[in-house]
């Protein structure tokens, strides 16, 4: 397993239950608020600043969550897309990134399609069993709690590329 590791060049992440725990708090005015892992956030930003391509793709809309990622330098956000493999599918296709370069955490249904054009199709600890049997790897850690960080850093570590950075700051 670790060898499809090496090959990874590009991070593609689910929003809700992956980049958070799933749960929305609805505030007054039908704001719907979100908690994301300080811990993931240094991990994308890093991730960016060494040259890894990140994409986020959603169905859930939240421009503060785009606004989150686009600060840790996050540039390709898809949300509320109905579409997740079609935008993934042409993404690569744009790039010419081959399925091998390709790591996909997602942890519900809607991913199902999508991860299928990953190499590396990974997911939360608390992801539904049906996306638990397409993962590859299946992280420790739950959806908001530092899932994305753990197979960040894995990939980066194999690849000799994390290592201490004093000018990026965890948000």
């Amino acid at each position: 397993m670790l060898d499809r590791f090496k090959h990874i060049t590009t991070f593609v992440f689910d929003v809700d239950g992956v980049l958070t725990d799933g749960t929305l708090l609805v505030l007054p005015g039908g704001v719907m608020a979100r908690s994301m892992n300080i811990r993931d956030g240094y991990a994308l930003q890093l991730a960016v600043k060494k040259g890894y391509r990140v994409l986020v793709i959603s169905g859930g809309h939240s421009p503060e969550v785009k606004d989150r990622l686009e600060k840790l330098g996050v540039r390709e956000v898809w949300m509320q897309t109905s579409d997740k493999a079609g935008i993934l599918s042409r993404y690569l296709q744009q790039h010419a990134i081959g399925k091998e370069q390709v790591l996909y955490m997602g942890d519900d249904i809607p991913d199902h399609g999508v991860m299928q054009l990953a190499g590396l199709p990974c997911c939360p600890q608390d992801a539904v069993q049906e996306i638990k049997q397409l993962s590859i790897y299946i992280s420790h850690l739950a959806g908001g709690k530092g899932c994305a960080r753990d197979v960040i850093e894995k990939v980066m570590k194999l690849r000799g590329d994390w290592s201490e950075d004093t000018s990026v700051k965890a948000q």
